[in-house]
């Protein structure tokens, strides 16, 4: 697939090393354009609708962090370009996909735009085909803790798992059941059936999905009428369940 892409670098020597590698060895990348400071790179991001964004950090008036808290609703991947190792833990807070370090490494940088290929190409499908879980075993019960007992509940008919601190929302089609259980326990007890942790507090029934939404962790739809938010972080414990 084509991935579509600006190059954002104060530096022109840098930017024009980083398009000649592009060119001859990252053939699917479709390069719309190149920017030299902030606003100009914001400009491109408001113009096309991109799926990676080769971002330098330190620039004149202002840094690459800077960009990306202007940009609301990110739908595009981040590779960061930089001299300097010690934005690494920076980058990854702001949820870049990779961090190549200059002089750029021609190996290094084919496997990171091969990984922003692989979570663009994951989207799509989900996007655009019926949603299909790798695994068949959707049937089976559990059971919540009672004060005088226990209740079996069908796995299929739980929608998703919501954390409440100590407690776990369990909701149901039709109902909500309250547990003294953690989401990890219960994430723990399913890990049998086609659920996944697609955020820190919420634990999803893959069966229940409609449609995922694009962004830089994205959402989903359940088929009770919910949205939830993914986490950048936790997007592939999700498309893990697609082919």
């Amino acid at each position: 697939m084509k991935l579509r892409t600006i190059i954002v670098e104060d530096e022109q020597i840098s930017r024009e090393i980083l398009s000649n590698y592009i060119g001859k060895y990252c053939p699917n990348i479709e390069l719309l354009g190149e920017a030299s400071n902030i606003q100009e790179a914001y400009d491109l991001i408001q113009k096309h609708e991109l799926d990676l964004v080769f971002l330098d950090v330190e620039m004149p008036f202002g840094n690459g962090f800077d960009l990306l808290e202007k940009v609301e609703n990110r739908t595009f991947e981040t590779i960061f370009v930089t001299a300097y190792d010690h934005y690494a833990i920076e980058a990854l807070n702001n949820q870049a996909t990779y961090y190549l370090l200059k002089p750029i490494s021609i190996d290094e940088l084919i496997k990171s735009v091969s990984l922003v290929t692989e979570i663009k190409e994951k989207e799509d499908q989900l996007q655009n085909t019926v949603l299909q879980p790798k695994t068949s075993k959707i049937s089976g019960k559990i059971t919540i803790p009672l004060q005088d007992g226990f209740e079996v509940i069908n796995v299929e008919e739980i929608v998703f798992c919501k954390a409440d601190d100590n407690y776990t929302e369990i909701h149901l089609a039709n109902a909500k059941k309250v547990v003294s259980k953690t989401l990890k326990h219960f994430e723990e007890v399913l890990k049998e059936y086609p659920f996944a942790r697609i955020h820190k507090s919420f634990l999803v029934n893959i069966n229940a999905i409609t449609k995922y939404k694009k962004g830089k962790g994205g959402s989903v739809e359940l088929n009770n009428g919910k949205e939830i938010l993914v986490s950048a972080s936790k997007k592939g414990n999700l498309l893990a369940y697609f082919k």
